[in-house]
């Protein structure tokens, strides 16, 4: 019987391994870009184009990618869990490996929505360009939340955090917030593992007791994770 509730938290880390850049390092994926030019309400309205263009560039490369050991890892602790896993990553990696239960906090890169009508979201695999529009006429936009709009998610993924008994943060550099935030809503009692070959300490974090540091990539350090849990 599953009683208790596992959350999973990750960042770019899980993913970089299959080979989608990073947010972080040095050839990472804002590289070459001012980050208000392509990821902000700003900046779509100053150059769509280039917008739309980056973004299709993002959508073409995780069509090329696969899921790695460490999505696949997951999907074991359904087995025995409740699991939920809340991401800050826009591709579908984690639905791709086989997990169920997914909260998307920065939005996904393979969906498009109405600028017009935000309850208008479709599904979308090819490129996105100025003239494509939502049933209402409006154009349509990447399924993303820029910098300087509201994370709609954010309130599902701490009542998530806040029921839960064990924590998994994995690739996470837990700095960038409203996300790294979201330990904060965890029960004392939780156990926290965090993986991750670069560990940043938050505030958050460091108030813990019960946190193990598997110092380690995803794909290794998930399934030490994993086997323990599921011991």
């Amino acid at each position: 019987m599953k009683e208790s509730i596992i959350a999973v938290l990750t960042g770019a880390g899980i993913s970089a391994e299959s080979g989608i850049k990073t947010f972080r390092d040095a050839d990472g994926l804002w590289e070459g870009h001012d980050v208000m030019e392509v990821a902000s309400p700003i900046g779509w309205s100053k150059n769509q184009d280039l917008v739309l263009d980056f973004y299709n560039q993002r959508r073409r490369q995780l069509l090329k990618v696969e899921p790695n050991a460490a999505h696949k890892e997951l999907v074991r602790l359904e087995e025995k869990y409740h699991t939920h896993i809340v991401t800050q990553n826009i591709d579908d990696l984690h639905e791709r490996g086989g997990s169920s239960n997914i909260v998307h906090l920065h939005g996904e890169l393979l969906k498009v929505r109405s600028t017009g009508d935000e309850r208008l979201i479709y599904d979308w695999k090819k490129d996105l360009l100025s003239g494509d529009h939502c049933e209402k006429g409006y154009q349509l936009r990447p399924h993303i939340v820029w910098f300087g709009e509201s994370v709609p998610m954010l309130e599902k993924a701490a009542e998530i955090v806040s029921i839960a008994d064990v924590i998994i943060i994995i690739g996470t550099s837990m700095q960038v917030y409203p996300a790294a935030g979201l330990v904060g809503y965890a029960l004392p009692s939780a156990n926290i593992f965090y993986v991750d070959p670069r560990p940043s300490i938050n505030w958050e974090l460091s108030t813990r007791n019960n946190l193990q540091i598997i110092e380690e990539p995803a794909t290794t350090g998930v399934k030490k994770v994993v086997d323990t849990l599921l011991a």
